[in-house]
């Protein structure tokens, strides 16, 4: 008698209603890629394509068959014709594995009946990226930190990276500290061409030191998306009597606080902090997601998806 093959764990960060929704999406590039593959994105270097790029001198070894003839006859120079290369995408996702990123809100949204906290949220999303971007043909690497480099996998596209990278994020904990600024500059060193890099974290650091870290992968030329998770508590501060809150990076073991006496000052620096964040982005022309963790994954990712196209 045959035995029955049961489903990888990790494969749990890939649930059917999500594998879905990621068939019926593309992803098509704004700015000029490096890759390893011919493909649907323009590349910062030339080959043959359908589109025009420019003129350069003949030199002995190029094509007879890409000189242009019409140029030729009118100027008495032997040039040839260039083209933009397509190539695929290659895509760094980085998430933030650090100790805050373990709060899970009473209105987050379930997967198989467990709420998510901010971290599992992040896996399931890094998940559904790293198989929508490789299924179409592009590469995709992963990163996960807390205040240093936890995990670094260099972008591939072959099928059996969604296989490793779903294995890491299933067996990734949550650490404790946590330096988003500083890691990230340590990221965009070690990203080897420009490309996409991919930002799952609720950015809890010094906002300065967040963008200036954006501004480096802006930098080296990677299309940048910042996917900022935060609970629906952490923006709304609904509570409203005194509480005991635990520092989950361990700065201060418990707090007791009157909520209703610092929830204006709270939403206010919080909605100063988000302003950062998103205002850099935007002068960076790199895309700001702000995302709820009550809201279902799939509609996450239709909503950006459905806004980029």
């Amino acid at each position: 008698m045959s035995e029955s093959l049961e489903m990888p764990a990790c494969m749990r960060l890939l649930p059917p209603e999500t594998m879905g929704v990621l068939r019926r999406l593309e992803w098509y590039a704004r700015k000029r890629k490096q890759g390893t593959l011919t493909g649907r994105h323009r590349s910062p270097d030339k080959g043959a394509s359908v589109e025009f790029a420019e003129h350069r001198e003949y030199a002995p070894g190029d094509d007879p068959r890409n000189l242009d003839w019409r140029v030729m006859a009118k100027s008495d120079r032997n040039v040839i014709r260039q083209y933009v290369e397509e190539t695929n995408l290659r895509a760094m996702i980085a998430v933030d594995a650090s100790g805050s990123m373990k709060f899970t809100g009473d209105a987050a949204c379930e997967v198989g009946g467990k709420r998510l906290s901010k971290f599992e949220y992040a896996r399931h999303l890094a998940a559904a990226l790293a198989y929508f971007f490789v299924k179409q043909g592009d590469a995709a690497g992963l990163v996960t930190f807390d205040d240093q480099l936890r995990s670094f996998h260099r972008a591939q596209s072959r099928p059996s990276q969604v296989r490793r990278i779903l294995e890491e994020l299933d067996g990734c904990e949550e650490g404790l500290d946590t330096d988003v600024g500083g890691v990230l500059h340590e990221v965009a060193e070690k990203v080897p061409k420009r490309g996409l890099v991919v930002l799952i974290s609720d950015l809890f650091d010094e906002p300065d030191k967040i963008v200036e870290a954006l501004h480096h992968f802006d930098f080296r030329q990677h299309e940048l998306v910042v996917f900022h998770l935060l609970a629906e508590e952490e923006l709304s501060f609904p509570y409203k009597k005194f509480q005991r809150f635990r520092d989950l990076e361990g700065v201060e073991e418990m707090l007791r606080i009157d909520p209703q006496a610092v929830r204006a000052a709270y939403l206010e620096r919080l909605r100063g902090f988000i302003r950062t964040i998103e205002g850099a982005c935007g002068r960076m022309q790199a895309d700001y997601v702000a995302v709820n963790t009550k809201v279902p994954l799939q509609d996450t990712l239709l909503r950006y998806f459905g806004g980029r196209r």
